[in-house]
């Protein structure tokens, strides 16, 4: 602690104290036990761990959102522009200018509102948005901004998760009878008996194919990123790269389109199983309207794309296939994902269970029960050696002759 150089003037201590960084750090007060207050509570801090660094707390929300947050995460670069874009619409309009310390509990609280009242957010949107915002606080106390974060304590929305009701199989059928082409029926036909994500079917390669061991090994997927439109990239998850078991429908599917339709054989995009007439890759928008015009030809609720996947583990579901090996086969990063989107199939399948295990030991009971009454007929038929009384011989009157 010294003297500053306008001693004598307002402010005239200067305390001074060497961070948990290695930098040196001063502020001014304007009595000396002030300034001696200010040394001790900052090398107390940084005794006990919860020192932060009074500067980085006056940063305005948006720059430690996308300027240290955004490029911390360890994402893709597609998912990070997608987080950026959930950033400045939903955060930087609210908070942008703010310094990070300034934003109070009652705040976070009230801005959390704001998805579903101002923004009107549904479903697990909000729940979404706010897991986002508040890991960009939660970096914000590990990079010592702010001693605690303002959702600390404020309960995040609650993900309402929207029940999926997919196609039967009777409706897939509709749709493949009205397909426009063989690009089309074999797209959605492949979809709804594998799972694969509209991506990972329009990145799908030929050497990814495994026609002797019926397997298709999913590593890649056909991606859109602005400044370099589509591409083949890796899965989000390693939970993504897995390996479907196809059956013999699927593997007649692919060698009877493939035969019709080769894959190219050079350039970019060689391999790629599924392409437009002039070899190029298929859009998503692309896909969203040819499903769209073959559902209203079927006479069907128009049907995502997506919808066949879900058809593909409600059938799953409904062949007795537990909730684990739903989730490797469809490549969700945990099983509570899997049970979130398809507890109600899951609920479902729960009568049937009943129906086998009643089944199963009514028949155990009834061939019990057979057994018993042949083995008792047995047992009484089985000569013993002994004369009972009924089975005697009856009194006989003789006279004897003296």
């Amino acid at each position: 602690m010294v003297a500053s150089n306008v001693h004598g003037k307002g402010k005239r201590w200067q305390a001074r104290y060497i961070g948990p960084d290695g930098q040196e750090r001063t502020s001014l007060w304007r009595t000396k036990p002030e300034a001696e207050r200010e040394i001790t509570k900052q090398e107390s801090s940084k005794l006990d761990g919860s020192w932060v660094d009074p500067e980085r707390g006056k940063m305005p929300v948006e720059r430690v959102a996308l300027d240290i947050w955004l490029p911390a995460t360890s994402t893709v670069a597609r998912t990070r522009y997608e987080y950026e874009g959930v950033l400045k619409r939903y955060l930087v309009p609210e908070w942008g200018g703010r310094q990070i310390r300034s934003i109070r509990p009652s705040e976070a609280g009230a801005w959390q509102n704001l998805l579903t009242t101002k923004y009107e957010l549904t479903g697990q949107t909000p729940n979404r948005v706010a897991r986002l915002v508040r890991s960009v606080f939660r970096l914000a106390v590990i990079d010592r901004m702010i001693p605690v974060s303002p959702f600390d304590g404020i309960r995040s929305p609650t993900a309402v998760a929207k029940e999926v009701h997919p196609p039967d199989i009777a409706q897939v059928i509709d749709l493949l009878e009205h397909a426009p082409s063989d690009l089309w029926r074999t797209m959605v036909e492949l979809t709804a008996i594998t799972g694969l994500r509209c991506g990972e079917i329009r990145g799908l390669r030929l050497p990814k194919i495994d026609f002797l061991r019926r397997e298709l090994h999913v590593h890649q997927q056909l991606v859109y990123d602005v400044g370099s439109g589509l591409s083949l990239a890796g899965l989000k998850t390693g939970a993504g790269r897995r390996t479907i078991p196809l059956n013999q429908r699927a593997i007649d599917l692919l060698a009877a389109y493939v035969a019709k339709c080769p894959p190219p054989t050079t350039g970019e995009w060689e391999g790629l199983v599924f392409t437009m007439a002039s070899g190029t890759p298929i859009w998503e928008s692309s896909v969203t309207t040819a499903m769209g015009k073959m559902s209203k030809k079927a006479g069907l609720e128009e049907c995502r794309w997506h919808d066949l996947r879900h058809h593909y583990a409600s059938v799953l579901i409904s062949g007795g296939e537990n909730p684990k090996v739903v989730q490797k086969r469809l490549g969700h990063a945990s099983v509570v994902t899997t049970l979130q989107i398809y507890s109600h199939l899951f609920a479902e399948a729960e009568s049937k269970t009943r129906s086998v295990i009643d089944g199963a030991w009514t028949a155990a009971r009834e061939a019990a029960a057979g057994g018993a009454e042949k083995a008792a007929s047995a047992e009484s038929s089985r000569p013993t050696g002994r004369i009972t009384e009924s089975g005697g011989r009856k009194g006989a009157l003789t006279q004897v002759k003296s």
